[in-house]
C-alpha cells in the first residue's frame, strides 16, 4: 500500500530567481522570506529602509538563498531600470516579479492635494507599470515569468472612509492585471493581483493611535467572517501560489484575500 507519509513535496520554486518590491516590512518581507523558503533566491527591493532591507536579506541568505538588497523608489523609472539591470547581472534572469511597494495617503474627497494624488499614484500605479516594464522584455526572452501585483479590496469598492487616493490607485493597478495578463500571455507569462482585506502591517497603523486601532480591529472583524484581522503570511500564501506553477492556468485575476469581509457597496458575503 502508498505510504502517503513519505509523500516528498519539493520546493515550489526552487533556483528561481524574485523580485519583492517594498520588501524591508510588512507584507513584502513575509512574501520575500516565504519565497526564500521555497527555494527562490530573492532581490529585495527597499526605498528608504537599509537596515530593514538588509535583514531580510541575511535572514535569506541563512536559508542557503542568495539575497541582495537593492534600493530603488517605484515611482521613479530610472531607478527600477537600476534595479532590474542589477537584479540580471547579479543573477542573470528573473522568474517572478511581486510588485507590493505602496502608500496610503487617507484623506477625504474634498481634502486631496494634486501632490498627493500624484504621490499616491506615482507609487501604486506607475510603479507597478514601471516594474512590470523593465522586468517583461527579459520573461519574453525566456518565455516565462509570474507576475503579482499587489491590489486592495478598496478597489473593489468598500465602505471604509478616508481611501478617495488609495482606492483608486489600486482599481487601476486591476485593470492593468487584466490588459497585461492579455498582453503577456502569449509569452507563457502569468499577471495575476492580490486584493488583501485588513492586514495587521505597520502602513496599516501609521498616523493612528492605540484606541483607534482598536476600535478598527474590533470593527473589522465584526466585519468578516471569519473574524479575525489578516496577517502578513495569509498574503505571502496566496502570492506564493501565484508565484508557483501550480497556478499555471491562472491569469488576468484580482484574488481577494479578505477574511470573508461583507462591508462593499455594492455586494455581500
Amino acid at each position: 500500500m502508498y505510504d502517503y507519509t513519505e509523500t516528498y513535496k519539493p520546493m515550489r520554486l526552487k533556483d528561481k530567481v524574485s523580485i519583492v518590491t517594498g520588501a524591508s516590512r510588512g507584507i513584502g518581507r513575509a512574501i520575500a522570506l516565504t519565497f526564500a523558503k521555497e527555494g527562490s533566491h530573492v532581490v529585495v527591493n527597499y526605498s528608504k529602509s537599509r537596515s530593514k532591507a538588509d535583514e531580510v536579506a541575511s535572514d535569506i541568505s541563512r536559508m542557503r538563498r542568495r539575497a541582495t538588497a537593492i534600493q530603488a523608489n517605484v515611482a521613479n523609472k530610472d531607478e527600477v531600470v537600476k534595479m532590474v539591470d542589477e537584479t540580471i547581472r547579479e543573477f542573470g534572469k528573473i522568474d517572478v516579479l511581486a510588485n507590493n511597494a505602496g502608500i496610503i495617503i487617507r484623506k477625504g474627497v474634498f481634502d486631496a492635494s494634486k501632490d498627493e494624488w500624484e504621490m499616491v499614484l506615482g507609487v501604486n500605479f506607475l510603479g507597478t507599470y514601471h516594474c512590470i516594464q523593465a522586468v517583461a522584455p527579459h520573461m519574453i526572452r525566456q518565455r516565462y515569468g509570474k507576475i503579482i501585483n499587489m491590489s486592495s479590496v478598496a478597489s473593489i469598492g468598500n465602505t471604509v472612509g478616508g481611501q478617495v487616493l488609495y482606492a483608486p490607485s489600486k482599481a487601476a493597478v486591476n485593470i492593468l492585471t487584466r490588459k497585461l495578463a492579455h498582453e503577456l500571455g502569449p509569452y507563457n507569462i502569468n499577471v495575476n493581483a492580490i486584493a488583501p482585506g485588513a492586514v495587521r502591517t505597520e502602513m496599516a497603523s501609521v498616523g493612528r493611535s492605540e484606541e483607534e486601532l482598536k476600535k478598527i480591529r474590533e470593527t473589522t472583524m465584526s466585519l468578516t467572517a471569519l473574524r479575525r484581522m489578516g496577517e502578513p503570511q495569509d498574503i505571502a500564501n496566496a502570492a506564493l501560489f501565484l508565484a508557483s506553477d501550480e497556478s499555471s492556468f491562472i491569469t488576468g485575476q484580482v484574488i481577494v484575500v479578505d477574511g470573508g469581509r461583507f462591508d462593499f457597496l455594492s455586494h455581500s458575503l
